[in-house]
């Protein structure tokens, strides 16, 4: 790209990209016999949260889990008990970073870039999971679709990240392991960065925004986006 300025901020979505939601998999093999429902599950919390956003309607991200999770219970014919759906909490507050994560983080940091989080999840909880997995010291800020009301692909929830930060969007680089939530900050003037974690690829259609940056480990994709835009404000090895 001839004219390709700089991102210096890094946005980390968060459930899967840094999390790793496969150790909400016991849960569902527990109540419903099969691991692979939870991403039968994560994929109908995805699909309502965009569905509530397109409808001008908003219930928070946890509560559409529990949700979700009771309208799969009717749909396979299984029951759920309160215990069940405190696990689910629980599990996802504690979910543990991919073993990638660290490394990238480190590599972005040390090369000067700014890290923030956007996640379609509350923010309230302290310690954060962020913090319980082991990795909130490397972000100067966590933002939540909150005080937006919209979950992500909604253009506002990029935007209020740049308003925030006082920066254009065009300063900001999305990284993703969700092709859905690339497209909606590249449509918002982000740039998008995707990792393709199991279960996630790029979408070959027409007029589907292509990530600026693809990989399929965090290390590989972080090495990427150094070398494409490094931070002005990287400090000199001399």
């Amino acid at each position: 790209m001839a004219h390709d300025t700089a991102a210096s901020i890094i946005v980390f979505d968060v459930n899967e990209t840094l999390l790793d939601i496969t150790t909400l998999e016991p849960l569902f093999e527990r109540v419903f016999g099969d691991p692979s429902v939870l991403r039968e599950w994560f994929a109908q919390l995805i699909l309502y949260s965009q569905t509530m956003t397109l409808s001008g309607l908003y219930t928070p991200f946890g509560e559409l889990g529990v949700g979700s999770l009771r309208m799969l219970a009717s749909i396979h014919g299984v029951s759920i008990a309160d215990g069940d759906i405190e696990e689910l909490k629980t599990r996802m507050n504690t979910m543990p970073a991919h073993a990638d994560v660290v490394p990238a983080l480190s590599r972005l940091r040390a090369a000067g870039f700014r890290l923030v989080t956007l996640t379609n999840s509350a923010s309230a909880s302290s310690p954060t999971p962020l913090e319980r997995a082991g990795i909130g010291e490397f972000f100067e800020r966590s933002f939540s679709v909150e005080s937006v009301r919209k979950f992500k692909p909604a253009p506002e929830t990029y935007r209020q990240v740049a308003e925030e930060l006082r920066v254009e969007t065009s300063a900001l680089c999305l990284v993703a392991c969700h092709l859905w939530d690339t497209i909606g900050a590249q449509a918002a003037g982000c740039r998008g960065a995707l990792v393709t974690r199991p279960h996630n690829a790029i979408l070959p259609a027409a007029e589907v925004p292509i990530p600026d940056v693809v990989a399929a480990e965090l290390t590989d994709l972080a090495e990427q986006i150094v070398q494409r835009w490094k931070s002005p404000q990287q400090p000199s090895s001399g």
